[in-house]
């Protein structure tokens, strides 16, 4: 889900919101109720949910070595010739 910036124009409260691209823009500043808060041109964010890519593949930190097959590879028996 991406992670979208707001500003108000007026008096210059700023928040991240954790938004759908369907949703409809916010436009009502929680803090002063003006109808000025706008939706900022910013970086892209996006928030990855579940036991992805990330969490399975890429966690543990640089890359390393094939497994010989006498057990786990080297980075998941917590020996990472990589890292030496």
């Amino acid at each position: 889900m991406p992670i979208y910036e707001y500003r108000c124009d007026t008096c210059g409260f700023q928040k991240e919101y954790l938004r759908k691209a369907s949703d409809p823009l916010l436009t009502t500043c929680p803090e002063c109720g003006k109808e000025t808060f706008t939706k900022m041109l910013s970086a892209a964010g996006f928030q990855l949910k579940g036991s992805g890519w990330y969490a399975t593949d890429f966690k543990g930190g640089g890359s390393c070595a094939a497994s010989t097959g006498d057990g786990p590879p080297p980075c998941q028996s917590g020996a990472c010739p990589a890292a030496s």
